[in-house]
């Protein structure tokens, strides 16, 4: 046995297959994990309760990281943190989008919440398996509300996304974290809302440092949470960007990636099927 005492994963594109489901490979591991007392943490940019099931199905009871770690919750329900997006700057924000007529989702009290129904709207449904609530104009929306909300995640063509978050940036770079969670996604959440920040607080809760922390990831959100671990593996699906600043390249997510990782690092074995 190793000296890490948690492993932290990402689920889409790093512990869930292609079709969403996590593979036998993958539960056999982080079943032998959970049994050797390891502390296994999901953390994802999903909402709390598109990612409650895989929690559930692996008998976890660690905090769930969401919504890029803008929200942390135990599967009992208990609230480790919530950070959301500022009420005037998310006002700004949704009114900025709006001109470049990309659809937008914004999320509260776990809701998701679109302007219409299009296409976007059923792909996002069908990743995250939540019903998108129809409230018109968002900017509107939230101003009749006054709710903060979680996060805020505009769809747009990957060829696009690039310019996009710069242009965002510009403008709201020093109060939200900007990330690109898969290529067709930019989310934005505060500014103290990221994984590797959300990481550390339940590292915290349980007493144990960095050094004693592996990370699994793939993408772009994923990186900070990366760095604070003490081991950040990557699958081999990864963009070959994210590859080079990680520790180690495991297999891919639909060839047991997150169990090739916790063989050789926790039970300090071969990377063998």
């Amino acid at each position: 046995m190793s000296e890490y005492k948690l492993l932290a994963t990402d689920l889409d594109d790093s512990l869930l297959d292609d079709h969403y489901s996590i593979t036998a490979t993958d539960r056999k591991a982080i079943e032998r994990a959970i049994g050797a007392g390891i502390r296994v943490v999901l953390a994802t940019g999903r909402m709390y309760r598109s990612a409650l099931p895989y929690a559930l199905e692996l008998g976890l009871d660690s905090p769930l990281i969401t919504y890029q770690g803008a929200y942390v919750r135990f599967p009992s329900g208990n609230v480790l943190y919530h950070r959301p997006v500022p009420f005037e700057t998310a006002v700004e924000l949704l009114e900025r989008l709006k001109a470049t007529g990309y659809h937008t989702n914004i999320y509260i009290d776990d809701n998701l919440l679109v302007e219409r129904l299009d296409r976007e709207a059923g792909i996002y449904r069908a990743i995250s398996g939540v019903e998108p609530v129809v409230v018109g104009d968002l900017a509107l929306y939230l101003k009749e509300v006054r709710r903060e909300p979680t996060k805020v995640l505009v769809v747009a063509p990957e060829e696009r996304i690039d310019s996009l978050s710069g242009e965002m940036k510009g403008v709201f770079g020093e109060s939200l974290y900007i990330t690109k969670s898969k290529p067709f996604f930019l989310e934005f959440m505060h500014s103290g809302a990221t994984k590797g920040k959300a990481l550390q607080a339940v590292a915290e809760h349980y007493g144990i440092s960095p050094a004693g922390i592996i990370a699994v990831g793939d993408s772009y959100n994923d990186l900070e949470m990366l760095k604070y671990a003490g081991l950040g593996a990557v699958v081999a699906n990864a963009r070959e960007d994210i590859k080079k600043r990680a520790d180690y390249v495991t297999r891919a997510n639909t060839d047991g990636g997150v169990a090739g990782v916790i063989n050789k690092f926790i039970f300090c074995g071969e990377d063998l099927l």
